[in-house]
């Protein structure tokens, strides 16, 4: 094995994920990550997307999947849910949000369902995770539960209610901080009966 293709299987086995901009930022040319797939030391996941094929995924590598094509989409309802624990429904599209005038990211795998924010609920509430060594962005427990409030005709209430009684029940979130998440996505009125009931 020449020298370049033990230097990019390096890459990947440091960074878990391998774009051809990564390879071609360390001098290296990206046909050689064709190489490397062609000759199974590298899986090609998606178009423009490699990794090792016996890489230790995480619970979570879809999202880091999507967010390293895609680094501004932020990470948000059903997919946040489940990534803060606070559901027991497994999504089968990833859920992120882009801005209003954003184009929108296309990927082979996983399916995207996408939803637009605007101004404040697009920067309201944003965690930055390390997950397979991408930097991804999420939604707070607060705000994924306003968001769920807001798009509850998307999701069904009843998945915005157990998300909204299993942070509370768990002491995720402070009610300063849903009233405020609620405030911005504009479902303060929808809310505050079941903010009420908790307290």
């Amino acid at each position: 094995m020449s020298n370049l293709h033990a230097s990019i299987l390096e890459m990947a086995r440091r960074q878990g994920l391998l774009r051809p901009r990564d390879v071609e930022a360390c001098g290296f040319s990206r046909m050689a990550l064709s190489t490397l797939a062609q000759q199974g030391k590298l899986t090609r996941l998606c178009r423009g997307l490699y990794a090792l094929p016996n890489r230790p995924a995480s619970e979570h590598s879809t999202l880091a999947e999507v967010t390293s094509k895609h680094p501004k989409v932020l990470v948000c309802l059903l997919s946040a849910l489940q990534f803060h624990g606070l559901t027991t429904q497994t999504p089968f599209e990833v859920w992120v949000a882009i801005g209003n005038k954003a184009r929108a990211p296309k990927i082979d795998y996983p399916p995207l369902r996408i939803v637009r924010f605007g101004g404040d609920s697009l920067t309201t509430g944003v965690e930055e995770h390390q997950l397979d060594g991408v930097t991804v962005r999420v939604t707070s427990v607060a705000k994924t539960v306003a968001d769920c409030f807001k798009y509850r005709n998307k999701i069904g209430l009843d998945v915005a209610l157990e998300a909204l009684r299993e942070a509370w029940n768990a002491k995720r979130v402070k009610m300063d901080d849903l009233w405020h998440c609620a405030q911005i996505c504009r479902v303060g009125n929808v809310m505050r009966p079941y903010l009420e009931a908790l307290t």
